[in-house]
């Protein structure tokens, strides 16, 4: 096919050979198949921010850090530079995530290039080479389905423990090969430490698979596998090999409203006094 125009750098650099075909177009990305040498990959195009349906970047972006100050300064303040800035930023984002989360050993497509708002990576293929199906055209048998789900939440768990959160994660966004599942379209990852949406997310990300798979083994609708991953999260006792039960056990006790009062109160109690022995203090220097 003919090179399409953001392409053409690639070509020209001689990291592309040919661009195959057009593989699929999204809300943020057209993707391409693409040979490089003997080896066939995906080249992902991203769209420029005014062609982009999806409006919740300042939501995702949050606790993302900027390593350049002045950047940072400029992405705070809304200006032309400061705009460029933050959607370089975003473009960058998958790019990073991809290769955190390989090193983690999630199932990620692996990176190979970034070039000017275009991603050179892995084609996630089946048996036979050709690109690998969305796991919602995939019909599952309930065997698969609690194989797959269990090393999706596995993945999620190297995921935290690398500090992302995927934060779209759906069956619209896991590949299968004939491994099992790899997840794909990270833009969006969420840093775990410093977004305020992060345990929502993560929740948002492991219900949306318990119910996918559910459909095919019923009993995965019972698990409560987001709030223990968040809990061992946050209590620092999540690691890349945690075994899960996929139960949790949710506080009922309501708060003893007395009792707290009766904290609150001794704090102020102690305050009042470190203050008297502060004046006291001043006024036996005088």
């Amino acid at each position: 096919m003919k090179t399409p125009k953001r392409l053409q750098p690639l070509v020209d650099d001689g990291m592309v050979d040919e661009v195959l075909y057009q593989l699929m177009s999204g809300k943020e990305a057209q993707v391409f198949v693409v040979r490089c040498g003997d080896s066939v990959r995906c080249a992902k195009v991203y769209k420029e921010a005014k062609n982009r349906s999806f409006k919740q970047a300042v939501q995702y972006q949050e606790g993302r850090k900027v390593r350049n100050s002045r950047r940072a300064r400029a992405m705070g303040k809304k200006t032309r530079y400061g705009q460029k800035e933050q959607e370089d930023a975003w473009l960058n984002a998958e790019v990073d995530a991809l290769y955190r989360l390989a090193e983690a050993g999630v199932r990620v497509p692996k990176p190979f290039g970034f070039v000017d708002g275009v991603l050179l990576m892995e084609m996630i293929a089946d048996e036979d080479g050709k690109a690998a199906p969305r796991l919602d055209d995939v019909t599952l048998t309930p065997e698969q389905a609690r194989e797959y789900h269990s090393k999706v939440i596995a993945d999620v768990v190297r995921m935290l423990s690398a500090g992302l959160i995927h934060g779209d994660l759906s069956e619209f966004n896991v590949l299968v090969d004939p491994s099992g599942p790899v997840i794909i379209d990270l833009p969006q990852a969420v840093n775990a430490a410093g977004n305020n949406s992060a345990e929502r997310m993560l929740e948002r990300d492991v219900d949306n698979m318990r119910r996918y798979f559910g459909r095919f083994a019923p009993e995965l609708l019972n698990t409560d596998y987001g709030k223990e991953i968040w809990a061992l999260y946050e209590s620092g006792e999540l690691y890349p090999d945690s075994r899960l039960t996929g139960c949790f056990e949710h506080d009922t006790e309501s708060a003893d409203v007395d009792e707290l009062m009766a904290v609150i109160e001794a704090a102020k109690e102690e305050e009042r006094e470190r203050q008297e022995r502060l004046r006291d203090a001043e006024e036996g220097d005088d």
